[in-house]
């Protein structure tokens, strides 16, 4: 069993790797589901030695990308591999929803030599297992997914039907509201063999700024060290 935590700054990524994660899921702007982070950011990361998946994705909104926001991806990724990090977090859909071989596959030849992992544009594409064997037939390492629901646990059946249709082809793995207290029952359900969350607390801070809606959130060293109890996965010692 694995834990992926979801970071957007070094803070947080320092962190995860204390609390014991697995690997890493870099992005900037998780208010907006992601975007990709800055360069500094990922040479940062990378200098942590800890596996580290990061966010293409040029801005917020839908998943239907343009030529030239395509071009901004593939140099994203390769300032990805440039930086020393494990792989690749993406996903593109056409117009009429479905999920764009044809595009992602030019971003996962751009991406020779690192994971890639398929994001959640599979909870928005309206057949999840025909994707599924899109990602599949690409070679993809895994996908992350809610099942379609609002979050994972909503949509464990339709996960575990994902895990099924899979058939060990890639790893699918749910994400999206996993908390120490719902963890352990998600995968008894789904039967995955590895999960993502944010394993985020709120955060405050004295000095004035322009939160995002809801307020701050940073990652938890204890939380992830929670999460991982749930799992039975044991403690890491304090400052490994």
């Amino acid at each position: 069993m694995k834990l992926e935590v979801c970071v957007e700054t070094i803070s947080g990524a320092m962190a995860a790797k204390r609390g014991g994660a697995h690997r890493l899921e870099l992005c900037a702007a998780l208010s907006e589901g992601g975007i990709t982070p800055s360069v500094g950011l990922m040479a940062e990361v990378a200098a942590l030695d800890i596996p580290t998946m990061v966010m293409i994705r040029p801005r917020a909104g839908h998943f239907y990308f343009d030529a030239a926001e395509m071009r901004v991806m593939q140099r994203d990724i390769d300032a990805a591999r440039d930086a020393g990090l494990t792989g690749v977090v993406i996903g593109v859909q056409r117009e009429d929803g479905t999920l764009d071989g044809e595009r992602l596959a030019q971003l996962v030849d751009a991406a020779d030599g690192l994971e890639v992992t398929l994001h959640r544009v599979i909870d928005l594409v309206p057949d999840r297992l025909a994707a599924l064997d899109i990602a599949i037939d690409l070679g993809i390492a895994r996908v992350l997914t809610s099942g379609g629901a609002s979050d994972a646990p909503a949509g464990a059946k339709a996960i575990a039907e994902m895990v099924d249709h899979a058939a060990g082809r890639i790893t699918v793995m749910p994400g999206g509201g996993v908390t120490p207290d719902n963890v352990a029952a998600l995968v008894r359900e789904t039967e995955v063999s590895e999960v993502h969350g944010s394993c985020s607390e709120a955060s405050s801070s004295s000095l004035p700024g322009f939160d995002p809606a809801g307020g701050m959130r940073m990652t938890s060293e204890s939380r992830v060290r929670a999460m991982l109890a749930s799992l039975g996965l044991g403690n890491v010692p304090s400052g490994s």
